[in-house]
């Protein structure tokens, strides 16, 4: 059982998404446009050098005997690109974090990046879904790490749980993303201003951020949630699974994409819900429910200066294998248009491979300019993907950026078979598990991570993809484990998650 003090985290009220209680219209046209946020500012710089640092999970890992306990990771970057040696292994026995590492717990299941205090310094949130609170089994929490000088450290961190008190297979910190959704202050929007957490549990989506004018570390809920209820796109249940941000419909604050699936009769379906940004958190307002689910990514993929939203859609009644779907900001304050601009499968004219039932083609996205030219390209996990006769090793496929969107003019596709790549495709290998783009040495261009959670039998790998002028290759990839960073591999699941 947690022995934590959560006298920082104060109750919240609800405030429903449908249902009896309507969320606030488009506040009128803001005074500061805010631009495209969704692949430019990856938001993990712990040590404040300048370089993009890398958050990886590994919630399967064995802690001092704990079994599923989970640590973290953490690559500190540099202008040589992504290190193996300036790295920490962070876990709940870590001192100064709360809690202690016990079997199941899953710590780092979910991991997020932000500046919750504007201390110029990322801090990370890690979610632990698994975790046990007050004798109920797998209630979940999540820790802030606080990012400094010499990067992230236990000392200091911070607890978070439900305000309202845990409940069993709530699962809190399934989920979590970090950005300015609301001002601290509403009555004085400019002020104080610092990231807030978006943490999921199953069923509900809750807000932390530090009040103005207290103590930044000290984090509280806020006044507002959501209840998956009141976002399924059917007349049924709805879990969550998975948050993203970006800036959709121009104005001052991030917006928030909520994916997850049905429950209930109708179970599988994937659903996505935007949250606009206002300056006060109880005035959230509905940018609307779109199809497809439950993984997303923001980005600005028509390069005009707004972010737009991909969903991959696995879920029950998706195309063959899986698709993604591109929705486009419309340059203004409504947000983000109804209908797909774009839909793409492996059988999209350009597209390499063949759709087939399985491959979970778009269960991963991220977003990064991998040829530097300026507009953002598409990266695409397929876990559940057969490579020839081996099932479920895994692949990941890039869609190139374009004036006006995304093009599968230059798209390629990349598994443990191909030339230059390391490793052999393996059962149950689920290569592409988690893809993250990003530009560790600041040479403007995004180069790939791709993880394969079930390598070795669920020990677990991360490889690495450069980029060029004519984008992803294969040569001179490399592949990295845990033991590599120092930490125990033993089905330890590293890389099932990379924050975004």
């Amino acid at each position: 059982m947690r022995h934590v003090n959560s006298a920082a985290v104060t109750a919240a009220t609800l405030v429903a998404l449908g249902g009896s209680t309507m969320i606030a219209a488009p506040a009128a046209q803001a005074s500061v446009p805010f631009p495209s946020i969704g692949w430019q500012q990856h938001n993990c710089d712990y040590n404040g050098d300048g370089f993009d640092d890398v958050l990886t999970g590994a919630p399967g890992a064995t802690v001092d005997g704990a079994e599923a306990a989970g640590y973290v990771t953490v690559q500190y970057s540099s202008s040589s690109g992504l290190s193996t040696t300036r790295k920490s292994v962070l876990h709940q026995n870590t001192s100064g974090v709360p809690g202690a590492a016990e079997t199941g717990d899953g710590f780092g299941s979910a991991v997020a990046s932000g500046d919750l205090d504007n201390d110029g310094y990322d801090d990370a949130i890690v979610g632990i879904p698994g975790e046990d609170v007050d004798g109920r089994s797998e209630a979940g929490g999540a820790v802030v790490l606080w990012g400094s000088p010499s990067g992230l450290h236990g000392s200091d961190s911070t607890w978070l749980e439900n305000p309202d008190g845990p409940r069993a297979g709530a699962n809190f910190g399934l989920a979590i993303e970090a950005a300015r959704y609301f001002a601290p202050d509403p009555a004085d929007p400019d002020a104080h201003l610092r990231d807030s957490v978006a943490v999921l549990e199953n069923d509900t989506l809750l807000f932390f951020t530090a009040a103005p004018e207290v103590r930044a570390r000290q984090l509280k809920a806020s006044d507002t949630r959501v209840r998956a209820r009141d976002v399924s796109p059917l007349e049924t249940g709805f879990a969550f699974r998975s948050l993203s941000h970006g800036n959709y419909n121009e104005d001052s604050w991030a917006d928030l994409a909520v994916s997850g699936v049905t429950t209930g009769d109708q179970p599988g379906i994937g659903g996505t819900r935007v949250l606009h940004g206002a300056p006060d958190v109880e005035e959230l307002g509905d940018g609307g429910t779109f199809e497809g689910g439950p993984s997303v990514v923001s980005s600005d993929f028509d390069h005009d200066g707004q972010d737009d939203l991909a969903i991959g859609d696995t879920g029950v009644g998706s195309p063959l294998g899986g698709s993604v779907s591109v929705y486009l900001g419309q340059g203004d304050l409504s947000g983000l248009g109804s209908t797909p601009a774009q839909t793409w499968t492996q059988d999209s004219p350009g597209v390499p491979g063949t759709a087939e039932a399985g491959d979970r083609w778009g269960s991963e996205l991220s977003s990064g300019d991998t040829d530097g030219d300026g507009r953002p390209d598409l990266a695409i996990g397929a876990p559940g993907e057969d490579v020839g006769s081996v099932s479920d090793a895994g692949a990941v496929w890039t869609l190139r950026g374009a004036p006006g969107g995304l093009t599968a003019t230059g798209a390629r596709s990349f598994d443990q078979n191909s030339s230059g790549v390391p490793g052999a495709a393996e059962a149950s290998d689920h290569w592409g598990g988690q893809v993250r783009l990003i530009d560790a040495d600041k040479d403007g261009r995004f180069g790939l991570l791709a993880s394969a959670p079930g390598e070795n039998t669920d020990d677990g790998f991360v490889w690495v993809l450069p980029a060029s002028a004519s984008g992803l290759v294969a040569k001179g990839s490399w592949t990295y484990d845990a033991v590599r960073l120092g930490a125990s591999a033993d089905d330890a699941r590293f890389g099932a998650a990379i924050d975004e």
